[in-house]
């Protein structure tokens, strides 16, 4: 379908370029710069930064195969050949030289003395918690985007969001394989968004937390280990907190937030990664359930990453927004969408905590008013 010409008022709002970006769109300039040591260099690290984002793909699908013929497991083991790296994984052995180029090209290992070693950071891709089952994962998300312009126009039908049908309501979920796949990715992400939250907020002189959409338990056993006094309660979908463990101080509700009023008794809440996986009208409904459940002064506590609002991050405004679009129910918002959304729910003293590392996770806190 060609594209129709700019009319009306979407033409009146639109105007051109500003005078940076008319000059970098100048091939002469581009043929002036290259002669300027300084300004050469400056060119030459943009280029490759966009050609990094056209080969994007590539890369993640080179990860996907070293992580599914298991080579970065093999070479924890050791060190090994192309050959007999190519005879483990059944691939041809001029295949396999490419792959490890591409991997040693992304650093994940390296070759020397004749053989392929792990490199430190193929070490930490093997012991962060969470990344490998991450991008296993990924190919129902790059089916999804197989035709990104059908995506974005929202004719296609997204495979994410079956895989994911508690964003529907209980129903999907209802189904003990289903939430066990989900509730399993949740759990082996959950150990570094448990970290970076625990450092972010501080749960000294809370007396009890509740994990509203807490999946296994991953959450509360994070913060049992550092808070051991506190009591602790879990609640979640029926199918997905009977995989929870057994924990003294921990009582567990089955329910569904949509449908189920929360427990009283806690005078802190927390949500962990669950607000953007749900449509604002959902979050809205979830976040008063919540202002009613707590005592004048309690806390809630959101933790999940966020957009960069004005200032765009390429982790969540990029892969969690798409990956979101892709759930058909959730949005990745910003801290400020976060705290109109309390503001609307009755809570005050709204604070926003970014993360260290924003495509982990952020916080907000926020309490309900003594008033």
């Amino acid at each position: 379908m060609a594209d129709l010409p700019l009319q009306g008022p979407v033409r009146a709002r639109r105007s051109g370029p500003g005078w940076l970006t008319r000059v970098a769109m100048s091939p002469k300039f581009h043929a002036i710069i290259e002669r300027i040591p300084g300004l050469r260099l400056k060119s030459r690290a943009e280029g490759r930064a966009l050609f990094d984002v056209v080969s994007g793909f590539v890369q993640s699908q080179t990860l996907l195969a070293l992580v599914e013929l298991r080579v970065l497991h093999r070479l924890a083991d050791g060190a090994a050949t192309t050959p007999a790296l190519g005879l483990l994984a059944g691939v041809p052995e001029p295949r396999m030289a490419i792959l490890l180029q591409a991997g040693a090209a992304l650093k994940l290992l390296r070759f020397a003395r004749g053989a392929w070693h792990l490199t430190p950071r193929g070490g930490a891709f093997l012991t962060v918690p969470g990344l490998e089952a991450m991008v296993r994962h990924h190919d129902v998300l790059y089916r999804d985007l197989t035709d990104p312009v059908a995506f974005f126009r929202g004719d296609t039908q997204p495979e994410l969001a079956r895989f994911w049908p508690y964003v529907f309501g209980a129903g999907g979920a209802a189904d003990p394989t289903l939430a066990a796949r989900y509730s399993q990715l949740m759990a082996d992400s959950q150990a570094l968004v448990a970290a970076d939250t625990l450092r972010l907020v501080n749960l000294s002189g809370t007396r009890h937390l509740m994990d509203v959409g807490g999946g296994t338990g991953a959450f509360l056993q994070a913060v049992q280990a550092q808070y051991p006094k506190l009591d602790l309660t879990l609640f979640d979908l029926p199918a997905v907190v009977s995989g929870a463990p057994a924990l003294q101080r921990l009582t567990v509700y089955p329910g569904s937030f949509r449908d189920d009023p929360l427990p009283r008794g806690a005078d802190a809440i927390s949500l962990i990664r669950v607000l953007y996986d749900h449509a604002d009208a959902t979050v809205a409904a979830l976040l008063a359930q919540v202002h009613a459940a707590l005592p004048p002064g309690g806390r809630v506590i959101i933790s999940e990453p966020m957009s960069g609002g004005a200032r765009p991050d390429p982790a969540t405004d990029v892969y969690f927004a798409v990956y979101t679009l892709a759930m058909q129910t959730g949005r990745t918002r910003s801290a400020a969408d976060i705290a109109d959304l309390l503001a609307a729910a009755g809570f005050t003293a709204v604070r926003s905590l970014p993360g260290p590392r924003p495509y982990v996770t952020s916080a907000i806190t926020a309490e309900r008013s003594a008033g």
